[in-house]
């Protein structure tokens, strides 16, 4: 894997492969960037893909105390350190890394959001409730890595059974039980303060696509419509029966979607 240093001089690392423009993929919550595995070839094709592991995981290194503000620059020292403007990609958590990215960058084409949980001010406690949290840590102690996970699933993103048992199936379910450890402070980190500036967001010109599960749940839904109606120049699609992981349950849909945009003239 290649790797760059981060501002705070962190080692953030990203696996590269394929030819074309470059498309950086930025992983959500529990994942690294094997997450990527059922979309990569077709993006790979198009497209010179660099998908990172974020800070904590895979190949990257870590530095306590954790921030997520660090997270935002690791994203722009990746983006940064390619000539050609940059398709920047987030999905969940690394969808919020991306679009603060986005804001610190001058070096974006266009930006693609898969349901970012932004907080909305309205259902806060929905996305992060304190026992689950509390139940993390419990589980953290005893070892059980892959329960954390498996909580963090059923609980937040409200991955249904038939999808989880998908996700379990795929080889990169190994590197969200290695990085169980890293769900806790993401949590830490949005319920301990940090707010989306949707007054900074609305002076982004960045063509944005939002994509979103026709089937997500209600906050994730709420999240997307608040920067729908916040980006100054983006465009909402809804990817029909689908929730918060379309990469693994409807992999062709979620590539076409992200193709057409990407291909799209300017």
């Amino acid at each position: 894997m290649d790797k760059v240093r981060s501002k705070d001089g962190t080692s953030i690392a990203y696996e590269k492969s394929g030819q074309g423009a470059p498309l950086v993929l930025v992983h959500g919550t529990s994942a690294d960037h094997t997450r990527w595995a059922p979309v990569l070839p077709p993006l790979a094709s198009r497209f010179t893909v660099y998908a990172i592991d974020r800070r904590g995981r895979g190949g990257s290194g870590d530095t306590d105390p954790y921030a997520i503000e660090r997270e935002f620059e690791d994203v722009v020292a990746v983006v940064d350190s390619i000539g050609a403007p940059v398709n920047l990609l987030g999905h969940s958590y690394g969808g919020i890394c991306a679009l603060e990215a986005a804001i610190r960058s001058k070096n974006l084409r266009r930006l693609i959001l898969y349901e970012p949980p932004v907080q909305t001010g309205q259902t806060d406690k929905e996305i992060y409730p304190s026992w689950v949290l509390s139940a993390m840590r419990e589980l953290l102690a005893k070892g059980d890595r892959d329960g954390v996970v498996t909580l963090f699933m059923r609980q937040v993103p409200r991955v249904p059974v038939h999808e989880l048992e998908v996700l379990r199936s795929v080889p990169a379910w190994q590197g969200r039980v290695a990085a169980a450890h890293t769900i806790p402070r993401e949590m830490d980190a949005s319920n301990g303060g940090y707010q989306a500036d949707l007054a900074k967001f609305a002076r982004l010109t960045t063509p944005t696509l939002l994509l979103l599960g026709g089937d997500s749940p209600a906050f994730l839904t709420a999240a997307t419509h608040l920067l729908h109606e916040t980006l100054p120049n983006n465009q909402l699609v809804v990817m029909p029966g689908q929730q918060h992981t379309a990469m693994n349950t409807a992999p062709e849909l979620f590539v076409r979607e992200v193709l057409d945009f990407l291909t799209e003239p300017a």
